[in-house]
């Protein structure tokens, strides 16, 4: 049995204690940018987008005001709008999809992986119209999709990939970064992200000169030169103050990395030990895949995850759940006129996913508290009900 502990409560994030360290530094940048009177574009702003192009393997990298953003202006740069189709999962967050609205296209959900969440690549062409013009693979969790097989169907129908990495940047597949292997890959900078930012803020990758130039163009309200504009653009760029404080983060991105992949293992000892197995499913990682757990989202029992949740929330125990209901039954989805049960996998995920503590600063004795109780409740009859 774990040896029990005596933490007060457990966070399900704790985005001060991961930045209090690097306090004075955030201070120091700050002056030096309001200093410098270089607030949108700027050094800072170039400094970030080499750093991480270089980080993410890619040869160009283009700031932007928010992941969304990036969703939007990948799509604008390779010209998808009316009347097109994109593939897209149903078992992600709003953006994914929201974002081919709004360029006027039109979302094609697919459902998912059971073991890891992501697409079902295996269903996507299946999906292909002579619509399609695109597919959106979202490396959910912090785990990437299977793009060798995902890549050969693309260039076989003719389809532009673009990864959404929000939860993804470090994951790698067969040792290629993500966000390098499609045609753009987009990054969130929100502040819950491995790499979070103090506000919104994103970034987009690619390998194509082409096209990192035209989402540059569309980033900046179409406008090149000043004043003069080739296409209806946007206005989408990121800020200098956030791209200095990402910088400083992004030093420290390796070892956070580290500390989230430490705390994977140890999770899925403590439930080892806990002889768990027959009562709760833990996250899977593909072995094409390195893993950067954005988050730890295990399976509770059917019909019990909600009741679960609420008494981990009595012992002071932090949790989420990504995502409760599926984007293809969303109201505001509704007019594409898919009915319950025509994504099942997306449709039972939704109905038992749990994502734990797992940020980098997360304590072992924190661990070993969450692990405990929800132990205790698994295998209480009176606190955990079976449902009718």
């Amino acid at each position: 049995m774990i040896q029990k502990t005596c933490p007060v409560s457990v966070p399900l994030l704790d985005v001060k204690r991961d930045n209090e360290p690097l306090r004075e530094e955030f201070i120091s940048a700050l002056t030096r940018v309001l200093d410098s009177g270089y607030f949108i574009g700027g050094p800072d702003c170039q400094l970030l987008e080499q750093t991480l192009s270089s980080y993410c393997q890619t040869k160009y990298a283009i700031g932007c005001a928010s992941g969304s953003d990036a969703l939007v202006l990948a799509l604008l740069a390779l010209g998808i709008g009316e009347g097109d189709e994109v593939i897209v999962p149903s078992f992600t967050f709003f953006a994914t999809a929201s974002a081919v609205v709004r360029v006027g296209a039109r979302p094609v959900f697919c459902d998912i992986e059971p073991e890891t969440f992501n697409l079902d690549v295996d269903q996507v062409e299946s999906l292909v119209t002579s619509r399609t013009k695109a597919v959106i693979p979202v490396h959910l969790f912090g785990q990437c999709c299977e793009m060798d097989s995902l890549m050969e169907v693309a260039n076989r129908r003719g389809l532009k990939v673009i990864e959404d990495c929000a939860q993804s940047i470090g994951a790698g597949y067969r040792g290629q970064q993500c966000g390098g292997i499609g045609e753009v890959g987009c990054f969130s900078f929100y502040p819950t992200k491995n790499l979070g930012g103090f506000g919104d803020g994103g970034i987009m990758t690619t390998n194509d000169a082409e096209l990192a130039d035209r989402i540059r163009l569309w980033a900046n309200h179409g406008m090149r030169p000043r004043y003069h504009h080739q296409v209806i653009g946007i206005n989408s760029r990121l800020d200098s103050f956030q791209a200095a404080l990402l910088a400083i983060k992004l030093q420290s991105l390796p070892a956070w990395t580290a500390a989230r992949q430490a705390n994977a293992a140890r999770y899925h000892e403590l439930f080892a030990a806990e002889g768990l197995g027959d009562l709760i499913a833990v996250p899977q990682s593909s072995p094409e895949c390195e893993h950067v757990w954005n988050q730890f989202t295990i399976r509770a029992p059917g019909g019990r995850r909600d009741e679960i949740r609420q008494q981990l929330a009595e012992h002071k125990i932090g949790s989420e759940v990504y995502y409760p209901i599926p984007l293809h039954r969303q109201v505001c989805f509704s007019y594409l006129g898919y009915e319950v049960g025509s994504l099942p996998e997306t449709e039972r995920a939704c109905g038992e996913v749990l994502s734990l503590p797992i940020f980098p600063g997360l304590l072992a004795s924190e661990q070993e508290m969450v692990v405990e109780t929800l132990a205790g409740l698994l295998r209480s009859g009176q606190s955990v009900r079976r449902a009718a």
